[in-house]
Parts: C-alpha cells; structure tokens; sequence
C-alpha cells in the first residue's frame, strides 16, 4: 500500500528532474564507474576527497569568522582578540579556520605525491596534474594570506619581508611592491588587498578549479592502480581502460564513496579535536613598525623556505627567491609531457621515488632548522643566573651583566643560556687568552659588530674577567687532559713502531 503523499513526493520529483535533469546529473557523476580497488591502495583514493573536504570547512568557519572580522588596521588586531577571547566558541572556530588549513595543505601535498608516485599524470591524465598544481598553488596562496589578516607583529613584518623579497625581481620588482602592498607603504590599504585575495579572489580561483578537476576526472575516469609490466601507451590506453571498468568497474555510488566518507569524517572530527584542545595561534603584539629587532616566523608550512633562504650564502639569495620558484613550477609543468607514457609502477620508476625522498628529508631538516631558528639572535634571552656566574668578584659579576646588556647572550650560549647564531662560549676561557678575547670584542667578525665604539675600557676588562672565567670545573678538565695525554702516548708509541 501506498501512501498518499509518496505519490505526490514522486510527482514533485519526476516534474523537476524532467526540467533539472538531474537524474542525468547524477548518474553521469556518482553513478560512474571506477576501478575496483583493494586493501591498502583503495584508501590512498581518499586523499582528494579529504583535500576537499578540508577546503569546505575552511569556507564555512571563513564565512562564520568574517561576519566579525573588521578588515582595517585599527581595528583588525582588536577583532580577532575579541573572536578568540569573547565571542561563543569563537576560539573554536577559529581553530578550526586554522587547522582546517593545515589538513588542506598536508592532504593536497600527499595527493599529488601519491599521483606522482603511481604515475596517473600520465596520458590521458595530463591536465588533470596540472589543475591540480594550480590548486597547489593557490591552496599555498590562501594559506599565506591567511596568516597575514592576522594583522599582529609577525604579519606586518612578513609583509614587510616579502616586499623586500618581491623588489629583487628585475624589471617586474617595483610593479610587484605596489600591487603587493597597494601603494608604497604598509597600511590599510594593504590589508584590504590580502582579505580580498584570501577571502574572494582565491577561494574562487580553487572554486572554479576544482570544477574543472573534478570535470576531467569523471571524463577520463579515476586512474586504476599500477602493476608491474602495464604500461601505458597512448594508442591503446584509453580502449584498454573501458574495457577493464566493463570486466572489474563498479559504480562510484556507493561501492567507492564510502571510503571517502569515512576518511573526511575521521579528518573533521580530527581537525575538530585539535581545535578544542589547542585552539588557535596565540597572536603576537600588535603591529609596531619601530620594531626593529622583530624575527618574524611563517606558518610551519612555509618553515622550510624560511630556512632555505636564511641559511644560504647572500649571494645566491637572489637566485633561489627568483629562480626558486620558476624552475619547480616549470618542471611541475613538464612532468606530465616529458614522461607521459611507459610504466606507471613506482617499483620500475626509481627516480621517481628517489625524488619524493630526497624531496621530503630536504623539507622536513629545513622545516625542523626553520622552528628552531638557529640564525635569529635570542632576544628575550633571561639574565645569567648567579649559578652560571659562579664568582664573587665584582669585576667578573659586571661582566656577567655586560653580557646580556650589550647583546652578546642573544647570540652566544652560556651553559644553555642565550641564543645559537653565534659560537658556544661555555669554555671560551680555555680557548682564547686574555688578549685574543679583547681583539675578538674589538674588531667584531663575520656576523658579529665591532664593540670597539660601544664599551668603555673598564667594560671592556670586566667583560675580558668574565669570559677567562669560563672553563670546565676541575674534574671534567683533568679527565679532558687525561684523555689528551693517552692520545699523545698512543700516537707516540705508534710512531715508535
């Protein structure tokens, strides 16, 4: 028996599918067929749907936190204090704004190693690597963007940063400023320019992208798994794959979606966890242009070409900020169609897989040297303890305090106190003389000032008195002398043989 009002339902449905076609819509996008997968590679196919997932709930959280973001620069820093501290569950969604962009970054990078690795770029898949490179970039884009709507100190400066960056590029480095900075200086206009690239610009751009993306995978359909010995070659691919989804293809709907269902499911929840649990970046001060000791830091994604470019030489500085980027984005060009055909399978590509390696060590050591930021003298470095000191002796306790007034512990380490840009100084007094020590203080070196100007020559003797004080306690030198001596021994009885 049925009910009345299903008959009516159905009446309702058949009248706008006729005039929608969406039956026609849908069975040519969920109802299509795909490979039949299995085990371990059947779950790597989740990559791109969680990409996307994590692109909607930045869009949702972006639409929630603009309806209190004020993006001006009086007023911008105050919006975010009170979204993250005062409005309900406002550090929540932030959070989620935040981390949700950090999934989107981490999933979009593992999808098109995975596509690299299993060589789906291949024909007739070429532009569909391509599209997807394009949202790489603009995933990159936004999530830079992002970090400066913060509009703390660390944004102002990394504007700054990137300004200075953007001049290097010949003939296009004024143009570049200007549009960067929407003018010649930093100011509201500046942060109205990035809020509409963050906020439309872009998420339109990966709007349309993905249309395009997900167009061309249901054209060509969703590339099947490399085995050893299958390769692809243009004249006879694309016969040989219909044939395969007619022998072994299932319906995306509902036999392949599950997968992706639960994989986005177990990511929100995720990203949702951490939110709570850490919530937001905490901001930095507001912005201070007289800040002239500021060491601004990027997001952890950014990390590594942070470190990238403060630990190269200044003279090839030029040529990775400008070269850099033009030489990875034109072989991510040209991967497609220098190698478009042949295997597929990464056991038979081994510089494909030497190149993934090489890759993520290079990202990850510069990504763990950019956190920890060996290059920046350490600021806000804590006076040396009187246990450090170690001495009664006024001339020595006054050069103690002239070790962190003057700047020298921000960048030298005394028994785990102060900054790494400069060498340890810990035993400085069992490697330099007295005389060795004034010359050094004197006449500064590669990174480090002259102070000749800078102290007077009582500083300059109780500076001297402190850094001579500075050696192994007695034990641990006689044990380091001890050692020395065997060593002379053994090599002396050598010699004797």
């Amino acid at each position: 028996m049925r009910f009345p009002f299903v008959r009516y339902l159905q009446v309702i449905w058949d009248a706008a599918d006729e005039r929608l076609g969406i039956s026609t819509v849908w069975n040519a996008t969920a109802r299509h067929p795909i490979p039949r997968e299995k085990g371990f590679m059947a779950w790597t196919y989740v990559l791109g749907s969680m990409t996307l997932t994590s692109f909607i709930v930045l869009v949702v959280t972006g639409i929630a936190l603009a309806t209190v973001y004020i993006p001006s620069t009086g007023q911008a820093y105050d919006s975010l204090q009170y979204i993250t501290n005062v409005a309900p569950m406002g550090s929540i969604l932030r959070g989620l704004h935040v981390w949700s962009a950090s999934a989107m970054v981490i999933c979009i990078g593992l999808h098109m190693i995975q596509v690299f690795l299993i060589g789906a770029y291949k024909y007739p898949r070429e532009v569909n690597w391509l599209t997807g490179a394009a949202l790489l970039a603009l995933t990159m884009g936004m999530a830079f963007t992002g970090q400066l709507l913060r509009w703390d100190n660390i944004a102002y400066w990394s504007i700054f940063i990137l300004a200075q960056q953007a001049a290097r590029f010949p003939v296009l480095g004024p143009w570049l400023v200007d549009f960067l900075l929407a003018g010649h200086t930093i100011g509201g206009t500046t942060l109205s320019r990035f809020y509409a690239f963050h906020v439309f610009f872009i998420p339109a751009a990966i709007f349309a992208l993905i249309g395009v993306h997900l167009y061309l995978v249901i054209y060509h359909g969703i590339s099947e798994s490399p085995k050893l010995g299958r390769v692809v070659d243009p004249k006879t691919y694309k016969h040989w794959y219909h044939s395969l989804l007619e022998r072994e293809g299932v319906p995306f709907w509902p036999d392949g979606v599950w997968r992706d269902v639960v994989a986005s499911f177990v990511l929100v929840l995720i990203v949702l966890a951490v939110a709570m649990f850490y919530g937001p970046p905490h901001l930095d001060k507001p912005p201070d242009p007289t800040d002239l000791v500021a060491q601004p830091k990027p997001d952890w994604y950014f990390q590594w070409i942070f470190a990238l470019l403060a630990l190269s030489p200044h003279l090839f500085e030029d040529w990775l900020i400008i070269g850099g980027p033009l030489v990875t984005g034109l072989i991510i060009i040209l991967v497609p169609f220098l190698s478009n055909r042949g295997e597929r399978h990464f056991a038979r590509r081994p510089w494909a897989v030497g190149t993934v390696v090489a890759s993520f060590l290079l990202v990850f050591v510069l990504t763990f040297e950019g956190t920890r930021a060996p290059w920046v003298p350490s600021y806000d470095a804590q006076p040396l303890p009187r246990s450090v000191v170690a001495s009664n002796n006024p001339l020595v306790v006054q050069g103690a305090n002239l070790f962190k007034t003057k700047g020298c512990e921000a960048c030298h380490t005394i028994d785990g106190y102060g900054g790494t840009r400069g060498p340890d100084l810990s035993y400085i007094g069992e490697d330099l003389t007295a005389g060795q020590i004034i010359w050094r203080i004197q006449n500064g070196g590669t990174n480090m000032p002259s102070y000749a100007g800078t102290l007077t020559p009582q500083e300059q003797d109780a500076l001297t008195a402190f850094l001579l004080t500075r050696k192994r306690p007695p034990v641990e030198q006689a044990g380091r002398e001890q050692k020395g001596t065997s060593r002379h021994r053994t090599r002396g009885s050598e010699a004797g043989r």
